[in-house]
């Protein structure tokens, strides 16, 4: 044919003429589709294949190709890799592959001719206006309802000379945030284009910075599938991925697949400008192709079982992440791909680090047992690439493996999960509690101090996305996922929280008061222990989802940060940005950065106290603690007291030689006495001090003549 066609995925063009498409042998490397100067050449993993076709497609939304390439296995396939060089198609060229094979589900394959699939190393993923995720699990051919990959050709982005800020984690501060839900509210100031957008992040970062905040980490970012969700609903949260490599293209502003990868870019660049890094929250232990019963996108019609654990009798998933599949994560082919994933969001994307979405499923082998020694974890541990990134693991599975401080590796961070429990058990006043909490605001040396780890392994956080908010963990008893469709069933039914009398909001002032209170009780808490701290999105503000604490599939104000919030509780907003302060400040940088925990706590000097000095109550009934620190290098002395009782107690405060004592935080006290920069932090002349129930009190000492 003559005639000129176009191939385009929304406003992205791509001219080429149709008689000079033509293909070639090609190569196996790399994977995926790669622009050269002549064309590009594509290349497929599938060990059990039988065939492969390459389709050409003009637009997104076309239900047929203008060009078929029928792979010959002579020339097209060496070992198991199959692969073409196609002439004269670049940056932005729609395609898709099906692939027929056999249909032996009992021993994990499960080809469907019928099927369109992507590739599992594109860059950009479009959908059909017409995409149906049933027509991906009903009987026959879906071309004209699926999803397809797009070309790229990672063409220079200016990053304008900025870096990572690659802060040490002894002064990191982490904000766990939705991208879309940042900015997605209408009172967010953010224009009506950039809502819930990559771009509309950019305009708040000074709001980051007012908050001290260091690093964001950023819920799944991978382009996932919004309708894998109860019927009417979408899958909010993004833990549904389709694919590693491409960016999410409903958060960007044109909702295309290629303006979302500068434009993620532009975000990267604009938040290292401003010192903070950018930590991605990826899902590496399930996709959004479900169990037997869900859609073929691409593992389940390539190699099935070098992608998922299955039943090798039955060919049913394994489940041990709760979401219908389980990655085959120590396969050699996936633990490669997810290692080229890493790779390419570190050395194209810029991203500063990751968390890993139940990564003690990484550790499981091709029969879903826990391994002493997994390879894919070490790998991560010890690549050269990811060398200088965080990695962060969600220590445990949707089975029962539970690996908070038995998780492998020297680099690994650690999700803390029984730091939150602990500590929200303690402020709410649980019986014997005491111990436990004296040991996670040390860092937990009784879980990693064993093992001679880093006093930074403990990722300290009171909430995140999954589960309550804070302030619906001070106001409700129960959970309320009524909205969800599930009938209250989903969520976490132990919550450790508290309504104090009256279950969601109150204007009763007592009962709003200690709530109040016990927000900043927790803050508190979080920044003044031993770890890295974690801030869940909007809870600096009493952000509240009205008991919902599952709310996956809450696409609207319920799930959005309320800007609002911002005016209604400044006092809330500064305490969190004074703790930040109070933080950065301490001098213990970079001393402690290479040493382990046990041995910065035994360098530390710490005594123990009750209400009388030197005298602390550890008993089964005990709600309060008392310490003070004393800093090796510079002396400097804390004096900290957390009464969890209802009742106040009257402390006496321990001698300070040649010091006086200075009142930092008083969370009982109005703003702005509820907490001081150090520089002003007022005298406190008394030997005691009557602490409020449900309240916690931190003095410094100061000698006479110091500022």
């Amino acid at each position: 044919m003559d005639v000129a066609s176009v191939v385009k995925t929304n406003d992205q063009q791509v001219l080429a003429k149709e008689q000079d498409i033509y293909s070639w042998p090609g190569k196996a490397y790399p994977l995926g589709a790669t622009v050269k100067k002549t064309g590009v050449n594509f290349s497929l993993y599938s060990k059990h294949a039988t065939q492969v076709v390459l389709h050409l497609f003009h637009h997104r939304n076309d239900s047929e190709p203008f060009l078929s390439f029928d792979l010959d296995p002579s020339i097209h396939k060496r070992g198991h890799y199959w692969f073409v060089f196609i002439a004269h198609i670049s940056h932005g060229q729609v395609y898709a592959f099906q692939v027929d094979g056999p249909w032996q589900p009992n021993k994990g394959l499960r080809f469907n001719k019928d099927k369109v699939l992507i590739d599992p190393y594109s860059h950009a993923i479009c959908f059909s206006d017409n995409y149906q995720r049933l027509r991906a699990i009903a009987a026959g051919s879906n071309m004209d309802a699926c999803m397809k990959s797009v070309v790229v050709d990672h063409q220079t982005f200016d990053w304008q000379d900025s870096q990572s800020p690659r802060h040490s984690l002894t002064d990191t501060v982490i904000y766990e945030m939705h991208v879309a839900g940042f900015t997605q509210n209408p009172n967010s100031g953010v224009e009506q284009a950039k809502r819930g957008t990559y771009a509309g992040i950019i305009e708040k970062i000074p709001y980051l910075k007012s908050l001290g905040v260091t690093a964001v980490e950023l819920m799944p970012v991978q382009q996932f599938d919004t309708s894998d969700a109860p019927e009417g609903r979408d899958n909010y949260w993004g833990y549904s991925p389709i694919n590693f490599f491409a960016v999410h293209a409903g958060y960007s502003i044109e909702q295309d697949p290629l303006a979302a990868i500068n434009e993620f870019k532009l975000l990267v660049r604009e938040l290292h400008k401003a010192g903070i890094e950018v930590i991605l929250d990826v899902v590496f232990n399930h996709t959004a192709e479900g169990d037997e019963n869900g859609p073929t996108f691409c593992f389940k019609g390539l190699q099935n079982s070098a992608y998922y654990l299955t039943n090798k009798e039955t060919g049913e998933y394994a489940n041990y992440s709760g979401c219908g599949n389980t990655c085959n994560a120590n396969h050699s082919v996936l633990r490669r791909m997810i290692i080229d994933a890493l790779h390419f969001w570190v050395t194209e994307m810029k991203v500063d680090g990751f968390r890993f979405d139940l990564a003690s499923v990484l550790a499981r082998d091709s029969d879903g047992n826990p391994m002493k020694q997994p390879p894919l974890l070490w790998s991560i541990d010890s690549d050269p690439i990811l060398s200088s990134t965080k990695i962060i693991a969600e220590a445990w599975d949707a089975a029962g493996l539970y690996q908070v401080g038995s998780f492998i590796g020297d680099r690994w961070n650690e999700w803390n999960g029984k730091y939150r429990d602990d500590v929200r058990a303690f402020w709410r006043g649980d019986a014997g509690c005491v111990s436990r909490f004296a040991s996670r605001i040390l860092g937990s040396p009784d879980i990693y101090g064993g093992q001679h780890h880093s006093p930074h392994r403990s990722v300290n956080f009171i909430c995140a996305h999954d589960g309550f908010t804070l302030n619906d963990l001070v106001s409700y008893n129960e959970k309320h996922n009524w909205a969800n469709g599930e009938e209250n069933r989903d969520g976490d039914n132990h919550n450790i929280s508290c309504n104090y009398g009256i279950e969601g909001p109150t204007d009763i002032y007592e009962i709003e008061s200690l709530r109040h209170r016990q927000c900043k009780n927790m803050m508190a808490t979080l920044f003044l222990s031993l770890g890295t701290p974690m801030i869940n999105m909007g809870d600096e503000v009493r952000r509240t989802q009205q008991g919902n604490n599952n709310a996956y599939c809450q696409n609207n104000d319920l799930s959005w940060f309320d800007w609002t919030l911002v005016d209604k509780h400044p006092d809330l907003h500064r305490f969190v940005a004074l703790l930040s302060k109070l933080r950065s400040a301490e001098p213990t940088l970079e001393w402690n950065m290479h040493r382990s925990l046990n041995s910065v706590l035994d360098a530390v000097e710490i005594c123990w106290h009750g209400v009388t000095p030197n005298q602390p109550d550890w008993g089964e009934r005990s709600h309060s603690l008392a310490l003070t620190v004393i800093h090796p290098l510079t002396n400097d002395e804390l004096y900290v007291v957390c009464n969890a009782y209802w009742d106040p107690l009257e402390f006496t405060i321990p001698d300070c030689d040649q010091s006086d004592w200075h009142l930092v935080i008083d969370t009982s006290a109005d703003s702005p006495h509820d907490i001081y920069a150090i520089d002003d932090a007022p005298r406190y002349p008394q030997n005691s001090i009557l602490v409020k129930g449900r309240s916690m009190v931190v003095m410094v000492a100061k000698t006479p003549d110091t500022p």
